[in-house]
């Protein structure tokens, strides 16, 4: 099963997974960044989350509550318990970013979540009616979600008071 599962996945998704990979790599060492950069991750990742689960669960009621709660508890728990990964970089808009290996966790998750929910629309298509593997893959990708969106918000926020990463030209073009 496992064979006839690798050989009927199309080329892209392995694509896919390995750009997931690639940029997840990036992300496990300290670098130098803008802000603006650090919000592609979490502005691609939302579409994806969401656009997957509205074409596989909707986008009412246990879906969308699961993964909005998960989304609101994933950002909170970021937000307090998250520490400051921020320096100032070396040039105005500069920040620096210490590595993490979440990004590249929350990114596979995601995909594997979507993998394996396109998986059982194929092979076993009525489970994706049950209310627990609906409230589990939306609950799943939201958590992700709020993790990327409320370590952003952190960020944000502590660069701001270490006086790194906004530069004048943004000030003035707010």
């Amino acid at each position: 099963m496992l064979n006839n599962l690798l050989t009927h996945t199309p080329a892209y998704v392995w694509l896919i997974l390995a750009l997931v990979v690639a940029r997840g790599v990036v992300a496990l060492r300290e670098r130098e960044t803008t802000l603006k950069k650090l919000c592609i991750i979490p502005a691609i990742m939302l579409p994806v989350a969401l656009l997957d689960i509205a074409r596989k669960f909707g986008l009412d009621g246990l879906p969308l509550s699961a993964w909005g709660l998960a989304v609101a508890a994933a950002m909170w728990a970021v937000w307090s318990l998250g520490g400051n990964r921020i320096a100032a970089g070396s040039a105005p808009g500069m920040v620096r970013v210490g590595g993490s290996v979440m990004p590249l966790l929350l990114m596979l998750l995601i995909f594997a979540v979507k993998y394996a929910t396109t998986v059982m629309l194929v092979a076993a298509p009525g489970l994706l009616h049950s209310a627990a593997v609906t409230a589990a893959a939306c609950a799943l990708m939201g958590g992700a979600n709020g993790w990327f969106f409320g370590r952003l918000l952190r960020d944000v926020v502590d660069a701001r008071e270490v006086g790194g990463g906004i530069a004048k030209a943004d000030v003035i073009a707010a």
